[in-house]
Order: structure tokens, then C-alpha cells, then sequence
């Protein structure tokens, strides 16, 4: 874990079985920044309860967030859980790509930062290039699609183009486990840049995955938003995972009660 580029007046808090840090967006990219500023490799993670259900079932996910050097909350009901057990938390400190992507892009541009992202399918990956180059047509961003084969030649071929196009940053967007699991099993073959996980982030750019209002987020009902427009996709994600969290909630109740 690289230590040197992270503010220590940030708290990190133990949460359902894991920790994660309260950060706001803004916070989030002025790490990445000073990460890139001082040329050293970092991973940005984030929670959800949905990683938190990998988390807890999967010792290479465990493994993987151990190297994390900033683990950004990327859900409204883990940071009304905090909010509950009194942890000084509001909606602020939801922080996700599409909360912090307009910052992102505009310091991308001030900073001059070579961005790469990883992921998608190979039809939606220039549309997204695209729509972000027309919103900051000064980015430096390339783009490749996340259909290959994480453990053959397809695998040691994209190590090489991303060398070879040396980030300062590299956005992962392949869906977790996959996008975590690459990162951990490839960390020492990859550049000294900011590294995120980012999901379906691009699928959003290249407007192939419905994006709910901001408003939706601020409300805390985004889940509620997506779920209505991918029910079969997402009914197990967001009613049958959370129930393996129970005794991690009950745990943070008495950790709460002792103090």
C-alpha cells in the first residue's frame, strides 16, 4: 500500500465487515492527483454491498482490497448504516465515477493526464471515447475493450499496450470481481499511475447502460431506479447478497455498544 500520497485526516472506518474511507469526490480526486503528482502506483477502490458480498465470500477479493490505498463508499445505504451507528457520514461521501467524472475530465485536461481505460465490449468503447472527447476535446484518453482472456497471450498483449502507453491513470471497467481480480493478479506488471475500478462507467458515456437522474442519488432511491429498469439483472444484487451481511451489521452494533 502506498501510504506517502494518502491524507491522514482521513478516517478510515471499520464497516460491515470491512473498512472504507470517508471521502467526498472532491477528496477522491485530489488524491488521484497528488498520486500522479508524486509518480507512484495507487489503487482507488470502492465499496458497495455488492463487493462487500465478494468480500466476504472470496479470499482474493479480501486480498485485493488489502492493497487499496483509498476505498471510496460507492452506496447510499453503507453510508446510512454509518449514519446510524453515528459516524460522522452524510450523502456527501458518496463517491462514484459518475459523481466525480466532470472533475475527473477537467483536471484530466488541466494536468495533461494520459488516461487509459480497460473494459466494456469492443462496440461500445470508441462510442465512450467520443462522448467524452466532445465534452473535454483536449483529453488524452485511450481506450481498449475488456474481451480478452485474462490469463493467456490476449492478456500479456494488453500489459504491453498499456506500458506502452505509459497512464497516468487507468480506469478498469470490466464489473466486479473481474475488474478487482485483474488488478490484483497484474499490479506488479502495471505502471506507477492512479488505478480504479470503475464498472460500467463507460457503458454510461457510450449511453449503452440507462443512467438514473442525479436526483435519484441525492435521494438515496437510485438503487430503487436501476432495479425498476433491470429487474431479472439486478433482484439478486440488491435482495438476496445484503442478507449475508447480517452478521457483519450485528458485529458493528456491539463494537458501536462498547464504546
Amino acid at each position: 500500500m502506498n501510504t506517502s500520497c494518502r491524507p491522514y485526516s482521513i478516517e478510515r472506518l471499520p464497516l460491515l465487515g470491512a473498512v472504507v474511507d470517508i471521502v467526498t469526490p472532491e477528496q477522491v480526486m485530489d488524491f488521484v492527483t497528488a498520486t500522479v503528482a508524486q509518480r507512484k502506483q495507487a489503487i482507488v477502490a470502492n465499496h458497495n454491498l455488492h463487493s462487500l458480498y465478494f468480500y466476504k465470500r472470496r479470499a482474493d477479493m479480501r486480498a485485493f482490497y488489502a492493497k487499496a490505498d483509498l476505498i471510496e463508499i460507492d452506496s447510499t445505504p453503507m453510508i446510512a448504516w454509518a449514519k446510524a451507528l453515528g459516524h460522522e457520514v452524510s450523502r456527501a461521501h458518496r463517491s462514484t465515477y459518475l459523481d466525480f467524472r466532470e472533475d475527473f475530465w477537467r483536471r484530466a485536461v488541466v494536468n495533461g493526464w494520459r488516461v487509459y481505460h480497460l473494459g466494456g465490449a469492443p462496440e461500445y468503447a470508441e462510442p465512450a471515447r467520443q462522448a467524452i472527447m466532445s465534452r473535454h476535446p483536449e483529453a488524452q484518453l485511450e481506450v481498449r475493450h475488456g474481451y480478452f482472456d485474462m490469463s493467456g497471450p490476449e492478456n500479456i498483449e494488453v500489459l504491453a499496450d498499456i506500458a506502452a502507453k505509459k497512464p497516468d491513470i487507468l480506469l478498469v471497467g470490466m464489473g466486479m470481481p473481474r475488474q478487482e481480480l485483474w488488478i490484483l493478479n497484474n499490479l506488479e506488471a502495471l505502471p506507477d499511475c492512479a488505478i480504479l475500478p470503475v464498472g460500467g462507467a463507460f457503458d454510461y458515456e457510450a449511453g449503452a447502460t440507462y443512467t438514473p437522474p442525479r436526483w435519484a442519488g441525492r435521494l438515496g432511491v437510485e438503487w430503487l431506479v436501476r432495479f425498476f429498469h433491470d429487474p431479472k439483472r439486478l433482484f439478486q444484487r440488491y435482495f438476496l447478497e445484503p442478507w449475508v451481511l447480517i452478521p457483519e451489521a450485528l458485529r458493528d452494533i456491539r463494537r458501536k455498544e462498547s464504546r
